[in-house]
């Protein structure tokens, strides 16, 4: 056997990492604060119901069968294309666009508002496919020790994409379509990175391209958690040990070398190698008390919105929804300037709602849908107290019912919420910040938090606050690079 690797956390990127290392001949071991694997891709069994806990859908569905493949495995998990993508409801427009990746369709969605919409599309998703195309090898899918190194990466990027560093993603959409709604709708991608179109550099176009010409939007049959249960049915066949209820919150080490972390119980984990799976940035300050990342640093950097979600259990079929559903306002700006620092709750919530039993009708009993709702909200830095969670829980629902016409309140049967500091608890995120460090311009790629610590020598990091980014195929992408790391220095 290997030299010994004990991961800290058991998120995806955690997972994926550990598959790696193990088909390299490493001696894994994970510990985990909550009680069942997984991180933010976790599972609630709760009243008959089965619920996604965070992640719903994914792009990039390829990084998947690379991890497979780098392991000599073949890809367990079946993988369902969303089609349509999505639907989008308006408060003033009775009836929602659906949005299709194919062009013409969704030319028909659009063709009373956006006059030659398929060629203004065209133009838009070329541009943001050469974004993608050559910053995805050069910049995203690699490491840096330096950043003299990032920056001639950067170099070798054409000059063309320059300009989209310089103005936002909504400023890029404004030159390109006249219709609000559409405007809205492309930059509804801006929220998966946990920000707003007007705060987001016009270069994150590239995710309308994944989402609607390149490889689209994924989902898993049986539920998001199926892909946390055949990474551990597969560690398992490897000897790794997970275990769970363990909180590090100490540390031991010898010169520029970790010997040990040491959990809340003070029993002390050894290994040769240690790769952290807790938020890079937070856990440099709150565990190895580093100066640089105490908490008043922590908090000026920019971290990702909040995430507000409820669980929900209904009688009766609500066939008007679709498996992702996004209910916005007519106060797209003034929501999206507001959101990041309310300290009450927003009067008029935007949210996302996912209905998993359409696509998964085992998650809920015969004649009824299980509903996973996700409000972003500001994290715990600007709203400490989240005592009336139940108030904005039936604000949503209200909301909601009178928009598909559907009573969800008098027709629920199992309710969940979890509010900010409930993500905080469960699962160490800083603030309760949903997808950790914020991607603008000072905190991507090399400015990120390193995937390999500055101090110690055999201490690693993987996950959303480090490099590459966040969401689900980026982790994966995550564990390939940190992987690299620690064979680089065996």
């Amino acid at each position: 056997m290997g030299k010994k690797v004990l991961i800290i956390g058991s998120g995806l990127g955690s997972l994926a990492t550990a598959l790696r290392l193990s088909s390299k001949g490493y001696d894994v071991e994970i510990v985990e604060k909550h009680h069942q694997a997984g991180g933010r891709l976790n599972q609630l069994k709760k009243d008959g119901f089965t619920f996604d806990v965070g992640p719903s859908f994914f792009s990039m569905s390829y990084e998947f069968d690379e991890l497979f493949n780098y392991c000599g495995i073949p890809n367990p998990l079946m993988m369902n294309e969303l089609n349509p993508v999505y639907a989008v409801y308006f408060a003033e427009k009775k009836f929602p666009y659906h949005i299709y990746k194919d062009l013409d369709k969704l030319a028909k969605e659009f063709e009373l508002i956006e006059p030659n919409f398929k060629e203004k599309a065209e133009k838009y998703l070329k541009k943001a496919g050469q974004i993608f195309h050559d910053t995805e090898h050069v910049i995203i899918k690699r490491n840096y020790d330096n950043l003299f190194q990032y920056a001639k990466a950067l170099v070798t990027v054409p000059l063309k994409h320059t300009p989209q560093l310089f103005k936002s993603m909504w400023k890029e959409l404004e030159s390109n379509f006249e219709s609000e709604h559409v405007k809205v709708i492309f930059s509804l991608v801006a929220f998966f990175l946990g920000s707003t179109p007007f705060d987001t550099p016009a270069v994150y176009s590239l995710l309308n391209y994944t989402e609607l010409k390149h490889d689209g939007y994924w989902n898993i049959k049986g539920g998001m958690y199926k892909i946390v249960e055949e990474i551990i049915l597969l560690l398992e066949q490897r000897g790794v040990k997970i275990h769970y209820n363990v909180e590090i919150d100490d540390f031991r080490y010898t010169n520029n070398k970790i010997t040990g972390f040491v959990d809340k119980n003070g029993k002390t984990w050894n290994a040769d190698i240690f790769v952290c799976n807790s938020d890079a940035a937070a856990f440099r300050g709150k565990v190895l008390k580093r100066k640089q990342f105490s908490t008043e640093k922590l908090d000026k950097m920019h971290w990702t919105l909040a995430p507000f979600t409820i669980y929900l259990g209904v009688k009766g079929k609500i066939d008007q929804l679709h498996h992702h559903n996004y209910f916005l306002g007519s106060n797209f700006k003034s929501y999206a300037d507001s959101i990041f620092k309310l300290s009450v709750n927003p009067e008029k919530p935007y949210y996302y709602v996912n209905v998993t039993s359409q696509s998964n009708p085992e998650s809920a009993p015969e004649g009824c849908e299980n509903l996973f709702i996700l409000c972003p909200v500001p994290d715990l830095r600007y709203k400490k107290n989240w005592a009336d969670r139940e108030a904005l829980a039936d604000n949503i629902l209200k909301d909601m019912s009178e928009r598909i016409g559907f009573d969800l309140i008098e027709n629920r049967i199992s309710q969940t919420i979890y509010a900010p500091d409930d993500w905080q608890e469960m699962f160490n995120l800083y603030q309760g910040s949903g997808l950790g460090l914020a991607h603008g311009l000072n905190q991507v790629a090399a400015l990120r938090p390193k995937n390999k610590d500055e101090d110690f020598s055999n201490l690693y990091y993987v996950g959303a606050s480090t490099v590459p980014g966040t969401g689900l195929p980026i982790v994966v992408i995550g564990s390939k690079l940190v992987t690299e790391r620690i064979l680089e220095d065996a």
